[in-house]
């Protein structure tokens, strides 16, 4: 075949198919370019219409998901693809990607459980794993935990589905313990009236439930009491350190000894 039947070859080639091409390309451009702006869009929405900042994250990214699906499928109409050509090379590809993927997969369908049944939300105070802190992000595949110390957890959200969660948030408050142990010389009433003066005294506990007062437990050398109160969950650790420290210093204030000192 000479060189001037190539070129007619691939001068028909390029009228026939070059429109298809050119479009394609343009059209891909302007389909990535618009679904940026359908996504900052939608997620605008959501925030405006206080859409529920759990599922936020997860609908704009299914949006923007699916809005690249029918770009795809645009652009190969376009081109003139067959779709039977496509379905087979998709399904082929689904099976080896679900088998290497099953994990993923799993953390996929446990991230929409999540946010369908939300156990826990955008902001609750949670235990899981072994982790303590505030549930920053709810994403697909993983969620985001900040402890209280600062540091951040990617939590698989299998492990969550499958797994026991503390939820500490979710009752709006929680109880506050404390126990301390004294000696059978002290009268419990006299412990009772100085508790009870500080906690009517410290602001951050909550008046309802009341606060309650009792002996949890009786030793040989002395015996426990042991203080619940109520508190709201966010700033926990911080009251109740605060609490404990103002009753130590108003049990020492009143003459009470406390195991250990002289």
């Amino acid at each position: 075949m000479k060189f001037g039947d190539y070129y007619l070859k691939g001068y028909d080639w390029l009228l026939r198919y070059g429109p298809r091409i050119i479009i394609a390309i343009i059209l891909m451009f302007f389909g990535f370019w618009f679904i940026r702006k359908m996504r900052g869009w939608i997620a605008g929405t959501f925030v405006k219409r206080e859409v529920d900042p759990t599922l936020q994250p997860f609908l704009v990214s299914f949006s923007g998901v699916l809005l690249q699906i029918l770009l795809i499928l645009t652009i190969i109409q376009v081109l003139g693809i067959p779709m039977t050509m496509f379905a087979a090379l998709v399904g082929a590809f689904g099976v080896a990607a679900g088998l290497a993927l099953s994990g993923t997969l799993q953390n996929f369908t446990s991230g929409i459980l999540i946010l369908l049944l939300k156990p826990f939300r955008v902001g609750d105070n949670i235990i899981a794993q072994g982790q303590e802190g505030t549930v920053s992000s709810i994403q697909i595949f993983y969620t985001l935990l900040t402890t209280f110390d600062n540091r951040t957890v990617v939590l698989p959200n299998s492990k969550l589905s499958n797994e026991v969660i503390v939820n500490l948030s979710r009752e709006g408050i929680r109880r506050l313990d404390v126990e301390l142990k004294f000696t059978f010389n002290i009268p419990f009433e006299e412990v009772k009236s100085i508790l009870t003066n500080t906690l009517n005294a410290h602001k951050e506990l909550l008046k309802e439930p009341t606060f309650r007062i009792g002996v949890s437990t009786v030793d040989a050398d002395g015996y426990k009491v042991m203080v619940n109160t109520w508190v709201k969950p966010h700033g926990f650790q911080d009251i109740k350190l605060t609490l404990q420290e103002n009753i130590i210093r108003d049990l020492i204030a009143k003459g009470i000894k406390l195991p250990g000192m002289v």
